[in-house]
């Protein structure tokens, strides 16, 4: 009898703890749909360090640590096809990286590999807090949508290089 109760016990908790994993899994899958639209909004913070760029990146999500985490992603986004307006703090306006409209559409499979989660666009853009959000940016927008303010030093001289030896962006030294 016993083997049985426990047989029956290591069987419940083998599925709750799929049923836990496939739910994470879910949860996961909407806040990338969230981004697939790429909702946020994008200002400089202040002067970064040669070859960066520090950003507040404004991200929507229904949950606020969906939006923390995809903060990352849209902030490299932003760089490459958004830019953003000078401002305070000694900031000047950054044109995006990639000036071409459709490049996003032309290189789609690329850009897709780059996104997807745990891409390539991490190894450009870290958290310039310790993960801490300052509580004015938390803001809830509607009953069941937040905006997050998310700080993030995106190293856009390297991101651009990348980008120059995919071919989607003309180097610099290639001239007019």
């Amino acid at each position: 009898m016993n083997k049985f109760i426990a047989k029956t016990t290591l069987v419940m908790l083998l599925l709750v703890s799929f049923s836990f994993n496939a739910n994470a899994q879910r949860k996961k899958k909407l806040a990338n749909q969230d981004t697939k639209e790429w909702r946020y909004d994008i200002e400089c913070e202040g002067i970064a360090k040669q070859g960066s760029k520090l950003v507040k990146v404004w991200s929507y999500s229904k949950k606020p640590q969906f939006a923390i985490g995809q903060a990352m992603k849209n902030a490299v986004h932003g760089i490459v096809f958004k830019g953003y307006a000078g401002g305070g703090n000694g900031c000047t306006p950054f044109k995006p990286l990639v000036s071409n409209p459709g490049a996003e559409n032309d290189h789609a499979e690329f850009f897709e590999a780059f996104f997807s989660d745990g891409g390539e666009f991490r190894k450009y853009v870290t958290a310039a807090a310790d993960g801490n959000i300052a509580p004015g940016d938390r803001l809830k927008v509607s009953k069941r949508e937040y905006k997050i303010g998310v700080v993030v030093n995106v190293a856009t001289d390297q991101l651009r290089k990348r980008l120059e030896s995919e071919g989607i962006i003309r180097s610099l030294s290639a001239g007019f």
